[in-house]
């Protein structure tokens, strides 16, 4: 062996990999679009009341109220998400293999795999199998 590590398949299809991810932006919903919809979905329940908008101010602290709740909730997944990529640290190559093929849904392509301190990099290979290659710096 030349001393280099090699490049290991993780799986014959990369089918599947991130699904759980949603999109827009790094591994989530994009939550400032999330925040949009919200407030036209809450807005648009309104009818029959308010019938104006001087009485609306109510409502609309309602809608802001309930979709600021859910805007912090997409940003505390966003960062739980993160922190888990990051945290793709394992002691032997079976261990990081098993965890991947078992969670493909919750990685992307491009994450980085520590093994045995040696960083990895998840991408796909030219039929579209799932690998680990050597980080190269």
């Amino acid at each position: 062996m030349n001393g280099y590590p090699r490049v290991y398949v993780v799986s014959e299809q990369s089918e599947g990999v991130g699904s759980a991810l949603g999109s827009g932006g790094a591994g989530g919903y994009d939550c400032n679009d999330e925040f949009k919809k919200c407030m036209k979905r809450c807005w648009d329940k309104r009818y029959p009341w308010p019938h104006s908008k001087k009485q609306s101010g109510w409502y609309h602290e309602h809608c802001e109220h309930d979709c600021n709740r859910e805007f912090n909730e997409c940003e505390d997944e966003k960062k739980k998400e993160e922190e888990n990529q990051r945290k793709l640290k394992f002691s032997h190559m079976d261990e990081a293999i098993d965890w991947i093929r078992n969670h493909k849904a919750e990685v992307a392509i491009g994450t980085v795999v520590i093994v045995a301190g040696v960083a990895f990099v998840l991408t796909t290979g030219g039929s579209g199998t799932l690998i680990l290659a050597p980080l190269a710096l």
